[in-house]
């Protein structure tokens, strides 16, 4: 079943469609999640909230709509796992100094603070296969030294102010040498910024998304950080690549191999260092239709 093969994706199980576990998240020991842990199924969000609490190994489905209450808090060494459908309205999930986390197949809307946020040191966090609609500020955003993570074969639809990467320029205490995350396979389907904006982080790698009718900007690199943009999709962008944002001043950029229609050219500017792991790259121009059909929650 499709669920059967999500559980099997996210332990690590190696799919001929790039669809494991790919980028930052397989450094510093890996990510697991719950493992194989027997997965406990949830509906409401007093049940889930319970269900995501505390360290131990866990894997949490959830099944139907859930209206939650602000940020819920997730532990670590979680997997969770939406069965078909699986909605969360109102609030979302706060990863606050937790470890080894993922969460696939999920559909988030009307959140009234963040769809996801990552915060205080997060480690080891893979956020895959799921659909972002919009809601009041951030859909998936990674802050505060946060590191180790991938960010893949997700859906954006018409979002607003993205994927944020590092919150703050007076922030590079906590954030320099941290913040490296990998964005792959991404749909960005009408969205208008932040795809991602990125502070500090480097090297962050940006690839085989397909960008799509984007309003404002796709990548922005900013304070000091190193962002490799390649073989992705820019259709109908406004603009690919910004080097600075508001009053952040810019930090490098990479731009290669990427697919343009009715988009401008994205720059690059200074140098960023390789990514230290293993991938494949899909050839650009067909990014469209491999992302297009398999990004998103089921």
């Amino acid at each position: 079943s499709n669920q059967q093969f999500r559980l099997i994706e996210a332990e690590g199980g190696d799919d001929p469609g790039q669809s494991g576990l790919v980028g930052w998240a397989t450094q510093n020991g890996g990510t697991t999640g719950g493992g194989n842990t027997s997965p406990v199924t949830v509906s409401s969000a007093s049940a889930f909230a319970s269900a995501v609490s505390g360290s131990s190994a866990k894997v949490v489905r959830v099944s139907g709509t859930i209206s939650l209450s602000g940020m819920v808090k997730v532990g670590s060494n979680t997997t969770i796992i939406g069965n078909s459908g699986a909605t969360f309205t109102g609030g979302g999930l706060n990863l606050d100094d937790t470890h080894n986390v993922i969460i696939q197949n999920m559909t988030f809307r009307d959140y009234a603070d963040d769809g996801i946020n990552v915060q205080d040191g997060s480690t080891n966090i893979w956020i895959d296969h799921n659909t972002f609609e919009p809601g009041f500020d951030g859909a998936c955003d990674i802050k505060r030294g946060s590191d180790f993570i991938t960010v893949s074969w997700n859906r954006f639809n018409g979002t607003d102010k993205t994927m944020l990467l590092g919150h703050s320029d007076s922030n590079g205490g906590q954030d320099r040498g941290h913040l490296r995350v990998s964005y792959h396979h991404n749909y960005f389907n009408g969205t208008n910024q932040r795809t991602p904006r990125v502070r500090f982080g480097s090297p962050v790698h940006v690839f085989n998304n397909y960008y799509r009718n984007i309003g404002s900007y796709c990548v922005a690199t900013t304070m000091e950080a190193g962002v490799i943009v390649e073989g992705n999709y820019f259709e109908n962008c406004n603009r690919t690549v910004d080097l600075g944002q508001a009053s952040s001043p810019a930090g490098s950029v990479v731009s290669r191999n990427n697919h343009l229609v009715n988009s401008p050219s994205p720059v690059s500017s200074g140098s960023v260092p390789g990514v230290p792991y293993s991938f494949s790259l899909d050839t650009p121009s067909q990014v469209a239709s491999i992302v297009s059909s398999g990004a998103g929650a089921g």
